[in-house]
Formats: C-alpha cells, structure tokens, sequence
C-alpha cells in the first residue's frame, strides 16, 4: 500500500534527522491533544463515550483498517522508537525499530489512525501527553504510546482487559515514552490510564487507572488529573504495584501526606493553564451549575453534567474556542463598523500562528501564544468514539471521524466491524506535502482559507456542514435498524459491506464538499483577505 511505502521511506530517513526534544510540546508543556470521557449514564443515549483530538505538527495525516489476523508460533512484534524527521516537506516522525516482542496467535481487527482508536470488540481509546518528570523517562524500555495503543487494541476486548494486559507488557518490555494518558472505553465503562517512566535506565512503567463513573464525564488535556487513589477498591482504581515506592524513595511524596498521583509525578502538568483552561472549559460547558473557577489548579476527576451528554455536544466542545468568554482571543481585535459601533473585525480570529500573535499582540493564560483552546489549528484528526452494549459489536461501536480542525470540519461514522476508508483518507498528506488525494489536505485547506475572515467565512463553511452533521446523527438511528436486520441474517461479509459503504459515501461526499468550499471561498471574498 501507499502509506506502507511511506512508513518505510519514513524509517530509512531517521540516520539523516536531526534529533529535538520534545517536538509536539509548547512553551515547555506537552501540548498535544483533548480527550473527553462519559460513562453511559452520562450519555443521552446510553453510549459510553471516549474521544480525541490529534493535535501535532507532525503525527501522520493518513489512516486505515488493519483486518484480522492470525499468526504463527515464531512470529514476533517490532518496537519502534519516534523521533522527529524533517527530511520530508514537512515535519514527520520517523519510527527507529529498537526491539521485539511476541507475537500472540490472532490478532483483532482496528481503526488505524495515528494513534489506533477502536477495534471490533467495541474496544476504544483516546490519548493525551501530559509529560511527567524529566527524570522518568527510559530508553531501556521498548513499548511507546502508540505501539500501546496497537497492542491493546490487537490483543484485548474490554477496557479492563486492556489496563491488564498494559500492566503486564510495561512490566516485562518496558515503556519508553513521556507521561501518557488513555482514555480507554468498551460497552460498559471508561477507564482513564496514566503512564510514565520508572527513572532512567531503568526497564518498566509507573502506573495508575482510575474508573469514570458511569453518571460522570471527564477530561484529560495534558496534564495529569489522577489524584489520591484506593487501592483497595479494584472496580475504581487500579495501578502498577510500584506507585508509591518510587514517589517515596525519590523524596516526591512523604507517608504523612496523602498520595496524589499527579504531584508525585507530573507536578508541573498541573500548573499549565494551557491544560487546566481546556479542563475548565469542558467542564464549564456541561455543568455550569458547578460554578468552577477558570483560574483554578484543580479540578473534580469527573463531574456528572448538568444535562445528559450528546453527539452534538461534543462536537460542540471540540469545536470551542473560548468564544464570549474573557479567554476569547478574537476579542480586542476591534474596528468600527458603518453605524459607528465597536465591534470585532471579521479577520480576528483564533486559530492565529504563534508569530501573528505576536505581531498583533495578543496575550493570555499562555503568554503571547494567547489561550490554548480546545479547536486547534494544527488537529491532524479528531474522533468521538461510541460503545454500546445493546448494539451487537459490529454495529454498536462507532469511531466519528473528522479531519483537521474541528471547527471547520465534520465527523463521519466508521464502524468497528468497516473494513475500508475511502482512498484519500489512506492517502499521506505530509512527507510530499500538498497535494489533493489526501483528505486532511481538503479540510486543512478549507480551515485555513476559513480563518483568513473568520468572522464571516465561518459561517458559509458551517452552515453546510452543521446540516450534515445533523443529518447524521439524526438519521444513525434508522441506519442502524437496516444494519440490524442484515446482523440478523447472520451474513457478517454483507454486513460488513453495508457498513463500510456508509463511511465510503459519506466520506468521500464530505472531502468533495471541503474542495468545493475552499474554491468557492477563494471566489466570494477575492481580495478581502
């Protein structure tokens, strides 16, 4: 396949990159990417939900659908080792093989996006770096985020089975990235697990997992959020059995003291207002009841929402960017318009680089780099991903999709059972830059253009797409009972079908429709941006 030509070009260019730490990070914080969490009491429908937002410079644009498999007694996994590339034209990551691992007998099928989502057992996860102390990190495991992600996926089918088979890889292999969080959801609960090193040179994991109850939501923004944690009661908390010897012999938390997982290991993730305005923010959304404070360190682990948490909700909140609030970037960017008013220009925006905050500016919780909001410009991806446990798995979880930025984008369903995307999802966005095969490149494109006159074009590109995005969620129900009576036929390959050619459809109509926009974006506002 193409993208596997790619992954190969990718691996050879690593003895000509130059090495940068931490490239996905910002002003010394992990800046990489939202999830949100709801048990299925939280949910209007029942659905457990987990989520994500790919937010990189360099993550790859391109997904697919790895089938199932099985293997052979001898066969064994390659580890692999990210590292920035910049021998493309753009940032990548090239992936170093620095190990194996065994092989299991058969292998799942899974959505393979850059970090894997959803496998055929309703089986989701949702990731976001929180960082940790420097002095965690170990090259001496094999296992990163990713690769975690995969094997989960390959080789689990519910959430607790996922944190336990984690448990037992990172104990044996070792894990060799910064602090990580999953949140990791099936069709009856949703765990968040926190990773991060066990010191350098040394080979293992320190961990801990926490439950979300079934009546909450909750948040993970690149900081971590675990706090005290019992671990006497294995239905809401699980962890590594060294989480607290290694707080303790490294001076980082004391036997008088309570143990708050995230001060002992990530402290300074709780002190980015990058991290805790997204927290806020979410919260703030769906409980307002709850008067939270936007300045405050901390927050509750989860919150029950004021209201039960839908489809469009969420896409709601991905799509946020402070507006009306004190945190609006767009704010002070004022003109005076023909009636004599102050009013905000419509080329303010907030998806402005970092060097045009400068220029005009402006300022906020992040310094001159404004506020980090929840859209972002540089979103590889996003998914919303729903398990349902009185769906059979071949229907009942679905990964909603969208390309890049999420306030100018659309979400299309993939279900957990599809064996295709359309081409141009499969196709690399990045290592020969633009170039219109590649889906990302459409909705890249189009949030680009967007953002030139915000305030205007925004709403030429969402009035088509929130019409859609309606239609979809709306008519799921009606679809799912035709999947329904095709499941009952017991024919899985034309269920399959039926399914796969839902997303081909929809996915191939939306990338269409973002070409079409830009252009007509260029035409309607030639020079007026």
């Amino acid at each position: 396949m193409k993208s596997t030509r790619y992954l190969i070009l990718i691996f050879l260019a690593f003895s000509i990159t130059g090495w940068s730490q931490h490239p996905d990070w910002e002003g010394g914080y992990a800046d990489g990417c939202t999830t949100i969490t709801a048990g299925k009491k939280a949910t209007v429908d029942g659905s457990v939900i987990t989520s994500h937002t790919d937010d990189s410079h360099r993550t790859r644009s391109w997904m697919d659908v790895i089938p199932a498999q099985k293997h052979s007694k001898d066969e064994s996994v390659t580890m692999y080792k990210r590292v920035p590339c910049d021998s493309f034209a753009m940032p990548s990551y090239a992936h170093e093989p620095i190990g194996n691992i065994p092989q299991v007998k058969e292998t799942y099928s899974f959505l393979n996006t850059a970090y894997p989502s959803m496998n055929q057992y309703q089986l989701g996860i949702g990731e976001s770096t929180f960082g940790g102390r420097e002095e965690l990190q170990s090259d001496s495991g094999l296992i990163d985020c990713q690769r975690l992600c995969r094997l989960m996926l390959e080789r689990s089918k519910s959430a607790g089975e996922a944190i336990e088979l984690a448990g037992q890889l990172l104990a044996e292999y070792g894990w060799n990235d910064y602090g990580e969080c999953l949140t990791i959801a099936d069709k009856n609960e949703v765990w968040h697990l926190e990773i991060v090193g066990p010191g350098k040179g040394e080979k293992g994991a320190i961990w801990v997992a926490q439950r979300v109850p079934d009546g909450h939501i909750a948040v993970n923004a690149n900081a971590s959020t675990i706090k005290e944690i019992d671990l006497n009661d294995p239905e809401n908390f699980r962890a590594s059995i060294n989480v607290q010897s290694v707080a303790r012999e490294n001076g980082w938390w004391t036997e008088d003291e309570p143990f708050l997982f995230c001060y002992a290991y990530a402290p300074e993730s709780r002190t980015s207002l990058a991290a805790r305005r997204r927290e806020w923010r979410v919260f703030d959304l769906l409980a307002p009841s709850l008067k939270l404070d936007p300045h405050a360190e901390n927050y509750p682990f989860s919150v029950k929402p004021d209201e039960a948490v839908s489809l469009s909700d969420l896409r709601m909140i991905f799509s946020d960017y402070y507006e009306g609030t004190p945190f609006d970037m767009t704010k002070d960017i004022t003109v005076t318009d023909d009636e004599g008013k102050t009013v905000i220009s419509p080329l303010a925006n907030p998806h402005l680089p970092y060097d045009m905050n400068k220029m005009l500016r402006i300022n906020g919780g992040w310094g001159w780099r404004g506020e980090r909001t929840i859209a972002r410009w540089y979103t590889m991806y996003a998914t919303i991903i729903q398990c349902r446990d009185w769906l059979p798995d071949e229907i009942g979880g679905v990964v909603w999709l969208a390309q890049d930025n999420v306030s100018t984008s659309i979400y299309i369903p993939v279900y957990c059972s599809g064996s295709d995307l359309p081409e141009s999802y499969k196709t690399p966005g990045r290592p020969q830059g633009y170039t219109s095969k590649s889906a990302w490149w459409a909705f890249n494109r189009l949030g680009t253009l967007s953002a030139q006159r915000w305030g205007e074009m925004r709403y030429d590109v969402n009035g088509v797409w929130d019409q859609w995005q309606e239609e979809l969620f709306l008519g799921q129900k009606s679809f799912e009972e035709k999947a329904l009576e095709l499941h009952k036929q017991r024919n899985k390959e034309e269920l399959s079908n039926f399914l796969t050619g839902y997303t081909m459809e929809w996915g191939e109509k939306v990338v269409e429709k973002a070409w079409e926009m830009g252009d007509m974006l260029w035409t309607k506002y030639d020079e007026k941006f």
